[in-house]
């Protein structure tokens, strides 16, 4: 069985190589037209799954239903806010402005419920065990 930390590490690591190429495109090009999807990759993608990745391994050992929706949520909000931050800026493919927006907003729904779930997580009595 793979753990909690493990999963949001691969992930995270996964943020962090996507995150560092569209960083160094940027750069190459001198056109920042993905600096918010870039930086949202980074901060959401790579930084916060890195840190509940942290988490889990040091504090909150056991499989639970509620970390594992709070781990799911996490990567699925992560990948959906930033996928749909990039549709919505970039409009690469010509989807309607209404489908773009309920896309981006479910994603940032999912991940805003994946920060609750955290919070709850926290609040647990499995941490002081």
């Amino acid at each position: 069985m793979q753990n909690y930390s493990t999963t949001l590490l691969r992930f995270s690591a996964l943020f962090a190589v996507v995150g560092a190429f569209i960083g160094s495109h940027m750069a190459g090009s001198m056109d920042y037209q993905f600096r918010t999807v870039h930086a949202h990759i980074l901060v959401v993608g790579w930084l916060t799954l890195f840190a509940w990745a942290v988490f889990y391994k040091v504090f909150y050992q056991v499989k639970t239903k509620l970390a594992t929706l709070h781990v799911w949520t996490a990567i699925i909000g992560a990948f959906g806010l930033t996928t749909g931050m990039w549709v919505y800026y970039v409009r690469p493919f010509g989807l309607p402005d209404g489908l773009v927006t309920v896309y981006f907003i479910v994603g940032g729904t999912t991940l805003l419920v994946s920060f609750v779930l955290f919070f709850l997580v926290t609040l647990s009595k499995k941490i002081d065990e």
